[in-house]
């Protein structure tokens, strides 16, 4: 009987003993929990953080880029504006010179038609030099002004081209080789030209030396004095000699009107 109840004392500090054991460590688990909790949840904010962070970065590079790309839409636009304004001033300028361009069409054949008579003319009174290249250059003129298929631009053009080679006549010397008619035969010569100031011509053999007497509108025959100046003037002028000095006969300047 006594040992019985000191065996059921035993057991019943063994049960307080790990009652009180269990009871310690609760609020121990408990704290370890919760901080292990506390981390968890630390972690999961901290991801959050991040994510929110990589995202507000993202759409700040986006609102960059899209702000920098406004940017330059606004400066391509206000140039789109500037080239549109002077487009239509263009516009208007051309509807201005195609209203006007008839009235040019109508102006500028009399003129072409004018200038041609008096290229005509001026090479009928002028010395007679180099007749058929002129004639023929008159004669292609003459054919263009005719022509459908070439435009009044084109044909002033060539008129004033054809009055530029005339003018430099006037600057240059010049020796060439034609066919003349001395009393009633035909005899191939050299002609030496002095610019539009003088024209002369000798035979190829020396024996006859002339030049063109503009008052009289006729060759006429120099003394055989004048040969070897002629023959000189025709070497200087194929560039055979240096540039010397020719004692030559000159006409006499017309009056002024």
């Amino acid at each position: 009987m006594f040992l019985t109840c000191r065996f059921s004392k035993a057991l019943a500090g063994v049960t307080v003993l790990f009652l009180s054991a269990g009871a310690y460590s609760d609020p121990l688990n408990q704290a370890i929990d919760t901080d292990l909790a506390t981390n968890k949840a630390a972690v999961d904010s901290q991801k959050n953080i991040d994510r929110l962070s990589d995202q507000t970065q993202k759409m700040l590079e986006e609102y960059r880029t899209a702000s920098r790309h406004a940017d330059t839409l606004q400066t391509y636009n206000k140039h789109l504006k500037d080239l549109l304004a002077s487009q239509q001033q263009e516009k208007a300028s051309l509807e201005r010179q195609l209203d006007q361009i008839e009235d040019t069409q109508r102006e500028i054949v009399p003129l072409i038609l004018r200038m041609l008579d008096s290229l005509e003319q001026f090479i009928a009174l002028d010395v007679p030099f180099l007749p058929e290249e002129r004639q023929e250059r008159l004669n292609q003129l003459k054919d263009m002004v005719n022509r459908a298929d070439v435009t009044p631009a084109e044909k002033f053009r060539r008129i004033i081209e054809a009055f530029q080679v005339e003018n430099e006549y006037g600057n240059t010397i010049e020796a060439y080789r034609a066919d003349l008619e001395l009393d009633g035969s035909v005899s191939s010569v050299d002609f030496l030209r002095l610019g539009r100031v003088a024209l002369y011509f000798q035979r190829l053999d020396g024996s006859e030396t002339g030049f063109w007497n503009k008052e009289t509108q006729s060759w006429e025959t120099l003394s055989s004095s004048y040969r070897n100046a002629i023959r000189d003037g025709l070497r200087i002028a194929r560039k055979e000699a240096a540039p010397d000095l020719l004692t030559l006969p000159l006409p006499a300047p017309e009056a002024s009107q």
